[in-house]
């Protein structure tokens, strides 16, 4: 059983679900904060959708899982997996892909319209255009799986109240610039791995120096957004620019360092610190408003 749990997690990416899931309940959590609204109103619609959205991300995650395990093979890090050890067939996995994924859309059915279709465009982008198409292709896909990845929030927030609005896509534009740096972080740590493998990464195709400015240009891009979330509390924007800046900083002197090991290394903590800050703090700076 312990073996079994192990894969089963190592199949859907475990840190990469979480941090998948986190913005779905932050973009739900603020929702009620800008809307006013009760969490007693809508306690069932907020069940059916994280037990989708989390299905859905996880039956992505499986079937991205599936399609790669040849590069799973060629890299360290994800020699481990139970497509590559063997412990589920490929069939197994797509299976599980499937069911995961149809159980999930099922659930965010019962919610509404709206998160249905922000779920099913997260979906559908990280499998298709990324995990199909653009990964083994293009250094493009970096920006074709952080798109995937910047439905999260909207679909929590449509739980409560349509996310075509400002602040909700704020926070779409936010997170989708957070992962352009903190996928290329993780390809210039992994740097090996992906050559190996000959996925097209742009470290890979085009080398660190290129790589290093343009997580400059995105770093430096997320500074105004935390601006539009004021009504989170001049502390939030405080905290998390703060953040932004010393990430940003920490890039540029990148610029001018042979060592891209340890500078990929602090691209990487910097970026795991600003998403979990970012949307963490939602969460608990508008905790005293359900409490009043």
């Amino acid at each position: 059983m312990r073996t079994f749990i192990r894969d089963l997690k190592l199949l859907v990416k475990g840190l990469v679900l979480v941090a998948n899931v986190l913005p779905i309940i932050s973009g739900f959590w603020i929702a009620l904060y800008y809307t006013d609204a009760n969490f007693s109103d809508y306690w069932q619609i907020f069940i059916f959708g994280a037990i989708g959205g989390t299905l859905v991300i996880a039956g992505a995650l499986i079937i991205n899982n599936w399609y790669e395990v040849d590069l799973d093979e060629a890299m360290d890090r994800t020699k481990e997996r139970p497509t590559v050890t063997g412990s589920f067939s490929l069939q197994t996995v797509l299976r599980l892909g499937l069911i995961f994924s149809i159980v999930g859309f099922v659930f965010m059915l019962f919610t509404n319209v709206e998160a249905f279709i922000y779920a099913f465009l997260g979906w559908f982008t990280y499998v298709v255009p990324y995990t199909l198409w653009t990964k083994r292709k293009y250094t493009l896909n970096t920006i074709v799986g952080s798109i995937s990845g910047a439905f999260t929030p909207l679909i929590g927030w449509a739980l409560v109240d349509t996310a075509l609005q400002l602040i909700p896509l704020v926070i779409f534009i936010l997170l989708f610039l957070w992962q352009v740096p903190h996928t290329f972080a993780i390809a210039m740590r992994r740097y090996e791995d992906y050559k190996s493998a000959k996925v097209p990464m742009l470290p890979v195709a085009f080398g660190f120096e290129i790589t290093k400015r343009q997580m400059l240009l995105y770093i430096a891009a997320m500074i105004p957004f935390p601006f539009f979330l004021i009504d989170l509390g001049v502390g939030y924007v405080a905290i998390v620019t703060t953040i932004n800046i010393l990430w940003l900083i920490s890039a540029f002197r990148g610029l001018f360092t042979r060592d891209d090991k340890a500078y990929a290394d602090r691209m990487f903590y910097y970026s795991l610190t600003y998403l979990n800050v970012t949307f963490i703090l939602m969460i608990i700076l508008t905790l005293p408003f359900f409490q009043t």
